[in-house]
């Protein structure tokens, strides 16, 4: 059982939580070209980072802090580790994974759950439907519809669970930011990506985070070139497990198994993380939460760091069913 504090469970760092967040604008980072014609732009903020933590390339304001949704899976993993909760590498993975809902997913998320004497009931992420499209058809074919262990943060949320079962702490209250276990979590990501500037709600009830761009890119480089502990169990489950971390068609599953050693998790609304052993790490936020840029940054930050990938294809603009153009990143963006 790991102790927690009496008090908010937040360091001292953290003190500037109370503080209004804004997102300042970004620069001009990708653009929608139609036959030659930039018909849209889609601003942002990155940077890239070296494997000491430098700053190498930069664009917008990477040191304003930023909600990185689910891209703090990992980071909140390494405080489940230290709440006490030994999972194998398999699990690990589904702790950090926004799954696609897949049969093979969901019966992740049930084993994890019955290895820990719960309920499934117990699982406080809203009712959904599965990312995947073919998961969802096939749940609609037996009669069934939107469920919270279909939600693709639920490998995430039975983790937790599993947390406080192995604690002793109260199962009905596990998103309640006074509970011991997001109280010890909160401290957890602070320690590697604070100061946390901000504590809100994310859209699977758990407590979400606002940390700048470039500590989650550290904290990224971190998890990759870690010898040992609780941030390199993290960092290998994800990469030995991706399918489970994302799934058919899932970005993050899409590169780290083109790309074996790389690291990477998205969040919702445009964030990306993600690091590459020995050379560095690079996050990001589209100011739009548009995911087709977000892709094209993340791609353009990696090849910064050396990494050439095309892993996700093109981005064709379509006109007649036919490509007429493309969303790329903003040429030099850079150099």
């Amino acid at each position: 059982m790991v102790g927690v504090s009496s008090g908010s469970g937040v360091s001292a760092r953290t003190s500037r939580a109370a503080a209004p967040v804004r997102l300042t604008p970004g620069e001009v980072v990708v653009e929608v070209v139609r036959n030659g014609v930039v018909e849209g732009l889609h601003h942002g903020h990155a940077v890239v980072v070296g494997s000491g933590g430098e700053v190498l390339a930069q664009v917008g304001r990477p040191e304003q802090p930023v909600l990185a949704r689910s891209a703090l899976k990992p980071l909140q993993a390494v405080g489940l580790l230290g709440a006490g909760l030994d999972l194998p590498a398999a699990r690990l993975a589904l702790a950090c994974a926004s799954h696609a809902g897949t049969a093979e997913h969901v019966a992740a998320v049930r084993r994890l759950l019955t290895a820990y004497d719960v309920d499934e009931a117990a699982l406080q992420c809203p009712a959904d439907r599965p990312l995947d499209d073919a998961a969802w058809a096939a749940v609609l074919a037996m009669g069934a519809g939107p469920q919270p262990i279909l939600m693709n943060c639920s490998g995430k949320h039975a983790a937790f669970l599993a947390a406080c079962r192995v604690n002793g702490w109260p199962l009905g209250s596990y998103l309640d930011p006074d509970h011991p276990l997001q109280r010890h979590l909160t401290v957890a990501v602070d320690e590697q990506s604070g100061p946390l500037a901000a504590v809100a709600v994310d859209g699977c009830g758990a407590p979400a985070f606002a940390v700048a761009l470039v500590a989650l890119a550290r904290a990224f480089a971190g998890l990759v070139d870690a010898a040992d502990g609780a941030p390199r169990r993290v960092a290998d489950a994800m990469r030995a497990h991706p399918g489970l971390v994302g799934g058919p068609g899932r970005s993050a599953t899409t590169l780290m198994q083109a790309r074996p050693g790389l690291l990477a998790k998205e969040g919702a609304e445009g964030v990306w993380a993600a690091a590459v052993p020995g050379l560095g790490a690079v996050a990001l936020k589209i100011d739009d939460g548009a995911g087709r840029a977000a892709d094209r940054l993340l791609l353009a930050a990696l090849a910064r760091l050396g990494v050439e990938d095309t892993a996700f294809g093109a981005a064709p603009v379509l006109g007649g069913g036919r490509p007429v153009g493309v969303v790329r990143v903003r040429p030099g963006l850079f150099d």
